[in-house]
């Protein structure tokens, strides 16, 4: 049977109950993985770019193939590259989550493969996000590290400020970050999320995020949903509230009456 499937732009790439992998589809998105065969034994897991596979082996070192005139960065591990927890992917480019709670980075520049101006605050890493152009990264003590396009990171000034974030998410060109007080802070292009002060009232309470490909949706303590960025990913459910929260709008209505007949017997 298989064990995990992953997905590139254009092709498929699954783990296979004794730890090999087939892949299928467009082989300039990966879809051939023959030249790395004998390399893929004991995969654990896989985790794709915009054109290209990577596949973490059973004791941690890191196999790569896909289209190396688009994206031989990408298709280049770093020499000797190794326990490797886990594997994180923008559109051109991963990084990699260390044992010891350190961050690698390999591929295209422009999309978040060189991690060296921000090297020395790699460290105690426990989540690792990506948007299309960048990554972000939660360390243990709650503050934030981003790298790639400067217009998905957010600015120092802001950065620097961060603390007390215990949750990531992303979309293609944005990131939020949920804070211990469960409010969230957002980065990024606003068209896909990257601005939620129209929200921001709203965001109270949070208990977990969501992104899509240009949207966020963040589900409160009380089950209430709350959605920002492209209504076209996602970021308007307001047609959708009485089905996504009933309970809480009946529960609301009940209030709003209570107060209404509080009021008339007052005056």
């Amino acid at each position: 049977g298989v064990r995990q499937i992953e997905a590139s732009y254009g092709a498929f790439a699954a783990i296979l109950a004794d730890g090999s992998v087939v892949t299928w589809g467009d082989i300039d998105a990966g879809g051939d993985c023959s030249k790395a065969q004998q390399q893929l034994k004991q995969v654990r897991q896989l985790r794709a770019s915009h054109g290209s596979f990577a596949a973490i082996l059973s004791d941690g070192r890191v196999v790569c193939w896909g289209n190396p005139d688009i994206d031989s960065e990408s298709c280049q591990v770093p020499e000797g590259l190794c326990d490797v927890k886990e594997i994180h992917a923008s559109g051109h480019a991963f990084a990699a989550m260390l044992a010891d709670g350190s961050v690698v980075t390999w591929g295209d520049a422009d999309f978040g493969g060189d991690s060296s101006m921000v090297k020395d605050q790699l460290k105690d890493v426990q989540q690792i996000q990506s948007s299309r152009r960048a990554f972000a990264a939660l360390r243990q003590n709650g503050s934030v590290v981003t790298w790639g396009d400067l217009a998905d990171v957010m600015p120092d000034n802001r950065i620097n400020g961060l603390v007390g974030v215990c949750e990531l998410c992303a979309t293609s060109g944005a990131f939020a970050a949920k804070l211990v007080d469960g409010t969230v802070v957002t980065w990024g292009y606003k068209y896909v999320g990257g601005d939620c002060q129209e929200v921001s009232s709203r965001l109270r309470n949070v208990h977990q995020l969501s992104g899509s490909n240009g949207a966020f949706a963040a589900l409160l303590e009380d089950g209430q949903i709350v959605t920002w960025g492209s209504p076209y990913a996602g970021g308007d459910s307001s047609g959708l509230q009485d089905r996504l929260c009933p309970d809480v709008r009946k529960r609301r209505r009940t209030r709003l009456d209570g107060n209404r007949l509080a009021l008339v017997l007052e005056g």
